[in-house]
């Protein structure tokens, strides 16, 4: 990965979060890391 995708990627990653500030009162965010935190109690059990 060059680093112009890496800083592409970096900065959709920070658009999509600031619009869901905005918009949404980082609902979305929250809703991706209870998401994450199911699927790492998932994985733990399968270890």
């Amino acid at each position: 990965m060059t680093n112009r995708i890496a800083i592409v990627l970096v900065l959709l990653i920070l658009g999509g979060v600031a619009h869901d500030a905005l918009r949404n009162d980082l609902s979305g965010l929250v809703f991706l890391a209870r998401k994450l935190m199911a699927l790492i109690e998932y994985l733990a059990f399968w270890r």
